[in-house]
């Protein structure tokens, strides 16, 4: 259920950058969009994972350097039947973990220093089981795609105050030129609903991350253990962490509430400890 839903919304996205384009210059401009859309994940599929890896200051190690951390992916590597991942440490104290990669044969799992010092090693098994079944279930490509086509959309919002600013306009709408009314409600509400939609893509794949990742690990209470403790040192340890990239890791490393929730890259981490004490293995 939880790919037909990421399908699902993944339609929804592509169908507001579709509407985006034709509200800022008609078929023309829908076609732009598309064009516009695919170059920016053909960029991000290749080269998303260098860049955020360098953004955290992650630095690779070797099996000499964290005999322990490297031993727990190899293991569940192995079960998870997928090949070994680039292993990569953070100098952050904040207690955090992402994976990132193209796919599996490409994947990198990193962990912050801070992860290191306060789980035990079967609430490390639950934190990096969950990162491999992102890979596993190639979660990484879908949030890349969808941060991608929201990112496209706030482009083209964008676009269309300085059109409107600049009182340009692509002819009328028999001519498949823009439509000012159209563009004005996309310029408002094209980003809001691409953002949501785009939570709600991040959402979706935390939840069956955390089901195949208690599975990889071989049991659902290493990974639950694991999020109360997380989320309570995220409350507590700031990181300053750019919020495009805040989808990636298991636990928001950014607080907010009220309104902010209904843009939370994360579902509630009471939801999620709830469904995996709810499994039995």
């Amino acid at each position: 259920m939880n790919n037909i839903k990421t399908l699902f919304l993944l339609v929804t996205l592509t169908l507001i950058l579709v509407w985006a384009g034709a509200a800022i210059g008609g078929k023309q401009g829908m076609t732009i969009a598309l064009i516009f859309a695919l170059g920016l994940n053909f960029f991000a599929y290749w080269f998303s994972d260098k860049i955020v890896l360098r953004m955290y200051g992650a630095r690779e190690v070797s099996e000499a350097e964290a005999p322990d951390l490297y031993g727990i992916v190899r293991r569940l590597a192995q079960k998870a039947e997928l090949p070994m991942p680039r292993v990569y440490i953070m100098e952050e104290d904040q207690p955090n973990a992402f994976a990132t990669g193209r796919n599996p044969k490409h994947a990198a799992v990193a962990v912050t220093t801070g992860i290191m010092r306060i789980l035990s090693r079967e609430e490390l098994q639950g934190v990096i089981g969950h990162e491999l079944a992102h890979v596993k279930h190639r979660d990484i490509l879908i949030s890349t795609i969808a941060a991608t086509i929201a990112g496209a959309i706030s482009y083209l919002s964008q676009m269309a105050q300085w059109a409107m600013i600049f009182g340009g306009r692509g002819g009328n709408d028999e001519e498949g030129g823009s439509n000012p009314i159209a563009a004005l409600v996309m310029m408002i509400v094209g980003p809001i609903a691409a953002l949501i939609v785009q939570m709600a893509i991040s959402r979706s794949r935390e939840y069956s991350a955390d089901e195949g990742g208690a599975r990889i690990a071989g049991n659902p209470r290493y990974l639950s253990r694991a999020l109360r403790k997380l989320h309570m040192a995220s409350q507590k340890i700031p990181m300053n962490a750019n919020p495009a990239t805040s989808h990636m890791f298991i636990v928001n490393p950014l607080s907010g509430g009220g309104i902010l929730k209904l843009f939370s890259t994360h579902p509630p981490i009471e939801e999620r400890i709830a469904r995996l004490e709810s499994m039995s293995l």
